[in-house]
């Protein structure tokens, strides 16, 4: 693979933001037993004694791959630290304050530690086992007196194994060779010897430590089962399924009474979905004799797990643990049509089951950051999520730079081991108009979009024009553009394209560079009327060697980008009406053409027909792909990240509601409730919380708005409303009348516009 750290190793240190660069005193070390193999397990054990604890007691912590962190006893962190790595050759640590679970006199601090060992989509291998533990205002760092050994007790499963895109492997556990009794302040240390010291912690393989840039997973702690009445009391043999409340991240535990030596299967329902060489992850433990319980370390996710239990077991109580990422679904949605709250409540299960580490497009088959993926994630992650999930988009943001090749070409998913194929659509999505840019709108994060700057620019050079003004076609590593047949890939790339120098120019702008903004407008200006020349044939937009019907995904595009003007739209439309190309990764985009070109009735109608079996499936998530089958309508996996772009439309166009100003400083509300009645939806910005509810009235229609204290609203009533008042002060009756609680800022696209400062506000309009 092509990855050079040339570019990469200076770019890092904004992955690190504003945090103090760590002095590390402590040692890498690792078991002398230790052989790097796959799926090695390592217990660390240090004995310390305080006079005193202090306020705060910041550890950073750092290994490859997870840790497990117990102090006296209590678990301090479950499932710590990242898939490698920020960059190519780096790795991350995290901070941790054990301040809360120390106490004066004897401490015992215990670290299990688990080494993926392989390569996969997310994750690059070192190739070295060991962990790096260090706390400066306790004196405790890792070194060669700190007691290790491999756990005798976590095997390798037989096959099948997970798919070459996982770098986890199955978990097996026999409780007759070990436990984790360990863990605890008086637990014996059976086998445990002097640890093996390998370095300093910012040695190779591991290199560059950088902090973690995302927080530690929310545990919701262990929950029952929702059909936790009917699990039997004894094994059989045969699968005994627990139902969880919806799709999610699990850790399976299990009570139970059991002579020596059985074999306990776990799995979930989407492990039966894949078939052979396309398997998730799956765990087995061995049973002891007696009373015993375990939990399975690894998550997994569905809607059932399943435990085969054999003869001779008596089960006291099968439960789980429920981890993920650390926010909140802080966002809400409801309408005069079940339909559409149904599907805002499937994709925000979609969306938190596809985030982790990285965003995902799935959490069983592949773990894997997609970007064409990540791209609808992020924009729906800040309707429908609190402000702490946009460190996931940050991070992925730096990552993708931090890996560009140095033919300056990007690629997708990375972290990655054993994946290095461009697909040039996806890239472009990335940098542009609604990856970046649009995380930027949201987040007002300027340092984060001045350090990837020269990266999205290299990536732009990549491309060069025909004398026509249009794209030489580029194939990159994977020519793809979507799911599906008649994809018009050419004039989809130019699409991205021009999205993506749409992208460019806001973010020149935003940071003053003059000579680049000049660049992309000069650009810009070109290309749309090359684009317009050369594709358009007075029906839609085609490339000259297509010979589909015409392609809604490319159509949508160029509504989206600005490409398309509206002299255009009646054509267009009826290309909407008649061509049902995309799959969900971009029927996001046709839905919001539509709004665009003020078709709100139809995108309502489009979007219901097209989600239709996906609201009324069995799932609590939605999945991969439109399709016809019998059992479920689609393919692929059944929670797929990108399929919740109709969340953003019945958000951003539905309710009207979008960042004008970043970090929502001033943000618009335009509703187009086409035909629904009324439509609600509200959320935590980084600003505050927005919210806005708009409602159809016999005489005209009311909006209830919620501002910020320090931002301010630009509110837009349609032109045919002649009366308007907010706050019960009439501020328009055929003209603006002056007024305290609003200013007038003007008519737009047939709407009429008033800007509000922060408040909450009733807004009602009507004709005379």
């Amino acid at each position: 693979m092509n990855k050079l750290p040339v570019i990469t190793l200076i770019i890092a240190q904004s992955l690190v933001g504003s945090a103090d660069a760590v002095e590390w005193k402590a040692q890498r070390i690792t078991d002398k037993l230790c052989q790097n193999r796959s799926n090695t397990w390592l217990n660390f054990r240090k004995d310390i004694r305080l006079d005193r604890v202090p306020e705060k007691a910041v550890a950073q912590i750092a290994c490859d791959s997870k840790y497990w962190l117990w102090i006296n006893g209590e678990i301090a962190v479950y499932e710590g630290l990242l898939k490698r790595g920020p960059t190519p050759q780096d790795t991350y640590y995290d901070e941790v304050d054990l301040a809360p679970f120390l106490k004066p006199g004897n401490n015992s601090i215990a670290v299990l530690v688990w080494y993926f060992g392989k390569d996969g989509f997310s994750h690059n291998s070192s190739g070295a086992a060991g962990l790096a533990f260090q706390c400066d205002a306790i004196g405790l760092y890792s070194d060669g007196s700190w007691r290790s050994r491999l756990d005798p007790a976590f095997e390798d499963t037989r096959r099948p194994h997970p798919n070459f895109r996982l770098p986890e492997s199955n978990i097996r556990f026999d409780a007759n060779y070990g436990n984790f009794l360990w863990t605890q302040p008086k637990g014996k240390l059976r086998g445990f010897i002097n640890a093996k010291v390998i370095g300093s912690p910012e040695s190779s393989p591991w290199n560059k430590l950088v902090l973690r840039p995302i927080p530690q997973w929310k545990d919701f702690g262990i929950r029952e089962y929702e059909n936790r009445t009917e699990i039997p009391a004894e094994g059989t043999g045969e699968w005994v399924v627990c139902t969880l409340p919806y799709n999610l991240h699990a850790s399976p535990i299990l009570d139970i009474e059991a002579p020596k030596g059985l074999t306990i299967e776990i799995i979930t329902d989407n492990y039966e979905m894949f078939g052979p060489g396309r398997e998730p992850v799956r765990a087995e433990y061995v049973t002891r004799q007696g009373r015993q319980q375990y939990e399975s370390l690894g998550w997994m996710n569905g809607h059932e797990v399943k435990y085969r239990i054999p003869k001779g077991v008596k089960i006291h109580s099968l439960t789980y643990r429920e981890t993920g990422f650390d926010c909140e679904l802080s966002g809400h949605f409801s309408c005069s049509d079940p339909y559409y709250e149904e599907l805002w409540k499937k994709a925000v299960r979609t969306l938190y089951v596809t985030m982790r580490d990285t965003y995902m497009d799935c959490p069983d088959r592949e773990r894997a950051l997609w970007w064409g993926d990540a791209v609808n994630e992020c924009g729906e992650a800040f309707y429908a999520l609190s402000p702490s999930a946009a460190t996931i988009t940050k991070k992925g943001i730096l990552e993708l730079i931090n890996w560009q090749r140095e033919d300056d070409t990007l690629y997708s998913p990375i972290p990655e081991g054993n994946w290095d194929r461009e697909l040039p659509g996806q890239m472009l999505a990335s940098v542009g108009y609604y990856g970046f840019w649009n995380y930027y709108q949201n987040t007002g994060d300027k340092d984060t979009i001045a350090s990837v700057l020269k990266g999205v620019r290299r990536y732009l050079d990549v491309w060069t024009l025909k004398p026509d003004g249009t794209l030489v076609e580029r194939h990159g590593d994977w020519y793809w553009g979507d799911w599906g047949k008649q994809v018009d890939k050419q004039l989809l790339f130019n699409g991205w394209f021009y999205l993506a120098l749409k992208g460019y120019l806001n973010m020149a702008v935003m940071l003053g560079e003059q000579q680049e903004v000049s660049w992309a407008e000069e650009r810009m200006s070109a290309f749309k009327q090359a684009f317009n020349t050369v594709f358009w044939d007075g029906s839609g937009y085609r490339t000259q060697a297509y010979e589909g019907r015409y392609d809604d995904r490319a159509q949508a595009l160029a509504v989206v980008s600005g490409l398309a003007d509206e002299a255009k739209y009646p054509p267009l439309l009826k290309v909407f009406k008649t061509s049902f190309l995309a799959s969900p990764y971009m029927e996001k985009y046709v839905l919001e053409a539509l709004f665009v070109m003020g078709e709100a009735e139809y995108g309502l109608e489009r979007m219901k027909n097209r989600y239709r079996k996906m609201v009324e499936s069995k799932y609590t998530t939605l999945y991969e792909n439109f399709g016809d089958g019998a059992d479920r309508s689609g393919y692929g996996t059944n929670n797929h990240a990108w399929s919740g772009g109709g969340l953003t439309v019945l958000a951003q166009y539905v309710c009207g509601l979008e960042p004008i100003e970043a970090a929502w400083k001033t943000f618009r509300v335009r509703p187009q409730l086409g035909t629904l009645k009324y439509a609600e939806t509200g959320n935590e910005t980084a600003a505050g919380r927005v919210a806005v509810k708009a409602e159809r009235t016999d005489s005209g229609m009311t909006m209830q708005l919620t501002v910020p204290a320090k931002s301010e609203a630009v509110v837009c009533v349609p032109e045919k409303y002649t009366q308007v008042r907010v706050n019960d002060v009439e501020v328009f009756k055929e003209r603006f009348l002056p007024n305290t609680v609003s200013t007038f800022e003007g008519d737009e696209d047939r709407y009429r516009c008033f800007r509000v400062k922060g408040g909450t506000y009733t807004l009602q309009a009507g004709a005379r």
